[in-house]
C-alpha cells in the first residue's frame, strides 16, 4: 500500500503552476475591464488544479498499466513502481474529476453560462484520453497542442469570460503566453523521455520530431511568452514586469541545448513551471492595474 507521502509524489504537486497561472492571467484580464468576481476565480483555481491532479493520477494508472512506466528516469510513479493498486490510482483520477465537475457546475451557476459545462465535459474527457482509452492522442504527438489549448487558451478565456462575460484582446495574448509556457513544460518532460518512450511505443512530438528538433521547439515556446510581453508592453508599460520571469529560464534553456539528458533534464521542469508562475503573477497584475 502506497504512503501518503508515495500519493502526494504520484500528484505531482511540481505541475500546479500550470493549473495556478492561467487562472491568475484570466482573473487579472478580467479585473482590467472592472468585471471580476473572488467567488468564480476561486472555484476555478480548483477546476484547475483538480482538473491537472486527475491528470497526473490518470496518467500514472495508464502509463503504468501498459508498461510505459516499467523503465522511468522520471518523477516517482504509483503504479509503475508497483506501491499501488492500479484500480486505486484510476479512482483517485476519477474523484479528482468528479470534484472539478462539481467546482466547474459552481462557476457555471454563478456566471450564469451555462453552455461552459459542456466546456468543462470536453475538459475532463481530454484529460482522461491524453493517455487513457485505446486510441490516447498524448501517444500520438497530440499531448502539447492538447495543453495549449486546456491549460493556456480554455482556462486562461474560459476564466476571464466566466467573471467578466467578454474576452478582450489582452486576455487572448495572455492565453497564448500561457499554453506556451504549459506546452515547454510537456516538452521538456517528454524530451527526456525519448529513448524510453521510443522502446515503449509511445509516439509523442518529441518522438516524433527527434531530439534535436524538440530541443529547438522548447526554446522557441519559452521565447513567445517574452514576445506577448513586448506586445502588451507597447500599451501597457506594466506588462514588462513579465521579464522578471526570463532569468529562471536561464539553466533551463541551457541544459536543454547543451544537450543534456535524461535527470539532467528534470529541473528544467521545475523552473520552466516556475518561470510560467511568476510570469503569470506579473502579468496577471499588469493587465489588471496597468
Amino acid at each position: 500500500m502506497a504512503t501518503v507521502k508515495q500519493w502526494i509524489e504520484g500528484a505531482r504537486l511540481r505541475t500546479w503552476p500550470n493549473a495556478i497561472a492561467p487562472v491568475l492571467v484570466g482573473t487579472g484580464a478580467a479585473t482590467g475591464v472592472d468585471l471580476w468576481s473572488v467567488p468564480i476565480a476561486a472555484l476555478a483555481l480548483a477546476v484547475s488544479l483538480l482538473l491537472i491532479t486527475g491528470v497526473n493520477f490518470a496518467n500514472d494508472y495508464s502509463d503504468g498499466i501498459r508498461g510505459t512506466d516499467d523503465d522511468r528516469v522520471g518523477p516517482f510513479r504509483l503504479v509503475g513502481s508497483g506501491a499501488a493498486n492500479p484500480a486505486a490510482v484510476r479512482n483517485a483520477a476519477f474523484g479528482c474529476f468528479g470534484l472539478a465537475a462539481l467546482a466547474g457546475t459552481g462557476v457555471v451557476v454563478l456566471s450564469g453560462q451555462w453552455w461552459m459545462l459542456a466546456v468543462g465535459a470536453l475538459c475532463i474527457a481530454g484529460a482522461w484520453f491524453y493517455t487513457g482509452g485505446k486510441r490516447p492522442y498524448g501517444y500520438a504527438g497530440l499531448g502539447e497542442i492538447a495543453v495549449f489549448v486546456f491549460f493556456g487558451l480554455v482556462a486562461v478565456l474560459g476564466t476571464m469570460y466566466a467573471q467578466a462575460g467578454t474576452i478582450s484582446g489582452f486576455g487572448i495574448g495572455g492565453a497564448v503566453g500561457i499554453g506556451a509556457f504549459s506546452s515547454a513544460v510537456l516538452v521538456a518532460n517528454n524530451l527526456r523521455d525519448i529513448p524510453t518512450d521510443r522502446v515503449t511505443g509511445k509516439r509523442t512530438l518529441a518522438v516524433l520530431l527527434g531530439d534535436r528538433d524538440t530541443r529547438t521547439l522548447y526554446v522557441s515556446l519559452v521565447l513567445i511568452p517574452f514576445l506577448i510581453t513586448v506586445l502588451i508592453g507597447l500599451r501597457n508599460t506594466w506588462a514588462l514586469l513579465g521579464f522578471l520571469a526570463l532569468p529562471l529560464l536561464i539553466g533551463s534553456v541551457l541544459a536543454v541545448t547543451r544537450g543534456g539528458t535524461g535527470r539532467k533534464l528534470i529541473p528544467a521542469l521545475r523552473d520552466t513551471g516556475l518561470a510560467m508562475l511568476v510570469w503569470g503573477a506579473t502579468t496577471a497584475l499588469a493587465l489588471a492595474f496597468g
